[in-house]
C-alpha cells in the first residue's frame, strides 16, 4: 500500500521527534543538565517541521540548525537535536542544486563545532572530524537519492514515449488494415457500379450481375470492417471474432477481381498447407492490396497470381503483362512509392514477419509484386538455403 508522501514525511516527523524526547531523559545519566520545559520544547520545534522538509527544505534546514544551536547554548545534550539538522540537509542534497547543498553542509558544519565549543567536556579533535565526515556523507547519500530519482524520471519519460510510439504503430497497423479493406472493396464495388449502369438498359442479366457482386462486395467490406471495430473494443468486451482473412480467399479474391473486367490467372505450386494466421494475412492483403492497384492504374492488362508453398518458405506474386501487343499496361512505381498506405502497408507487413518483398516495373512491360516470407523458425534466422 503505498503512503502519500505528505503523510509519510509528517509521520517520519513525528516519529524522530518522539526519539529525540525519548533519548533526551537520558541526558542525566550521559552527564549533561537534564532536559527541563525549554529543552523538550527545543526538541520538539528541533523534530515536527521536518514535516514540511520536502516543500521549503532551505527553511526547514536554517529553522533546524537555529534550535540546534539554541539547544546546545542551553547546555543540554546535543545528540538529542542532532536529528533535524542531519536529515534537513539530506533533503536539501537530494532535491537542491550542488552548490546550495554545499553552503549547507558547511552551516551544519559550523554548528556542529560550535557545538563542540560550547561543551566544555568536548574534545575538539573528535569534533572537528564529525563536522567534516557527517555532512559529506549526507551529501553523498542525497546526491546519489537525486540521481536515482532523476533517473526514475527519464526512465517514465521514456516509456511514457515508447508507449506513444506502440500506440501510434499500432494506429498505423489499424489504417493499413483499413486502407486495404475500403481501397480494395471500394474499387471493386465502383467498377461494378458504372458496369451496371452502362448496360442497365442493353443488357440487363449484366447488370444484374455486376449488383450482385456490389452486394457481396459491400457485405465483405462490412464485415472486415467490423472485426477490425471488434478490435477497438475494450479488453472487457470479450465479443467473438470472425477469423482473419487467409490464403484460402485468395481465389474469391481473384474471382471478384475477375467480375471487374481484369483476367485473373490463380496458380499454385507445391502442396497448399496451413500457415501461421499471420503469415497468411500478410499474404492475403499483399495479393489485395496488388490487384486493387492493377484494377485502378491497368485494368485492361491479364494478371498473374501465384502462390508458391516450399519447404520453408512462402513464395506470392502478382505479375501483371501488356494487354496487347506493344502496349505496356503497367503501374507506374512513381504512382505509389511517394506516399499513400499502398506500397508502403506491403513492405512494412514483410518486414514485420521476417520476409522480404520486390515491388517494381517489369522490363518487358508491366508491373511485378513479388513476396517471400519464411514459415519456420530455421527460415527466419536465415539458415535454410536460397532454394528452399
Amino acid at each position: 500500500m503505498r503512503i502519500r508522501p505528505q503523510f509519510a514525511d509528517a509521520l517520519l516527523a513525528v516519529v524522530l521527534t518522539c526519539v529525540s524526547v525519548v533519548l533526551g531523559r537520558e541526558s542525566a545519566q550521559q552527564g549533561w543538565s537534564a532536559l527541563d520545559g525549554r529543552g523538550y520544547a527545543l526538541a520538539v520545534l528541533a523534530g515536527l517541521p521536518l514535516a514540511f522538509r520536502v516543500r521549503a527544505p532551505l527553511a526547514v534546514l536554517l529553522w533546524s540548525h537555529l534550535v540546534f544551536v539554541l539547544y546546545v547554548a542551553g547546555g543540554y545534550w546535543p545528540v538529542v537535536a542532532t536529528f533535524g539538522p542531519m536529515l534537513s540537509l539530506y533533503t536539501v542534497a537530494s532535491l537542491c542544486r550542488p552548490r546550495t547543498a554545499a553552503i549547507c553542509a558547511s552551516v551544519m558544519a559550523g554548528a556542529w563545532v560550535y557545538a563542540g565549543v560550547a561543551s566544555p567536556r568536548a574534545q575538539m579533535a573528535s569534533v572537528v572530524a564529525q563536522a567534516l565526515v557527517f555532512p559529506l556523507v549526507l551529501l553523498r547519500f542525497g546526491v546519489l537519492a537525486r540521481r536515482s530519482t532523476e533517473l526514475a524520471r527519464q526512465l517514465r519519460r521514456e516509456q511514457a514515449v515508447r508507449a506513444r510510439q506502440e500506440v501510434a504503430a499500432e494506429r498505423g497497423r489499424i489504417a493499413r488494415e483499413l486502407h486495404d479493406v475500403v481501397a480494395h472493396h471500394m474499387s471493386v464495388i465502383s467498377v461494378q457500379a458504372g458496369l451496371a449502369g452502362f448496360v442497365f438498359a442493353s443488357d440487363p442479366a449484366t447488370a444484374r450481375a455486376a449488383l450482385s457482386t456490389i452486394s457481396g462486395t459491400s457485405a465483405e467490406a462490412l464485415e472486415e470492417l467490423r472485426r477490425m471495430l471488434q478490435v477497438l473494443r475494450e479488453a472487457g468486451d470479450q465479443v467473438p471474432g470472425a477469423p482473419m482473412p487467409g490464403l484460402a480467399r485468395v481465389g474469391e479474391l481473384a474471382e471478384r477481381i475477375r467480375a471487374g473486367g481484369v483476367d485473373v490467372t490463380l496458380r499454385t505450386l507445391g502442396t497448399p498447407r496451413p500457415l501461421a494466421p499471420g503469415v497468411e494475412l500478410c499474404a492475403y492483403r499483399v495479393v489485395q492490396e496488388a490487384l486493387t492497384n492493377v484494377l485502378k492504374h491497368a485494368p485492361d492488362s491479364p494478371v498473374v497470381v501465384q502462390l508458391g508453398y516450399e519447404a520453408h518458405r512462402l513464395t506470392v506474386s502478382v505479375v501483371n503483362g501488356c494487354a496487347q501487343p506493344g502496349r505496356q499496361g503497367e503501374i507506374p512505381d512513381r504512382v505509389r512509392t511517394g506516399g499513400g498506405h499502398g506500397l508502403i502497408g506491403m513492405r512494412e507487413r514483410a518486414k514485420l514477419y521476417g520476409g522480404s518483398i520486390s515491388i517494381g516495373p517489369r522490363s518487358e512491360g508491366g508491373f511485378a509484386v513479388t513476396l517471400t516470407l519464411p514459415t519456420s523458425a530455421g527460415a527466419l534466422s536465415g539458415e535454410e538455403d536460397a532454394s528452399g
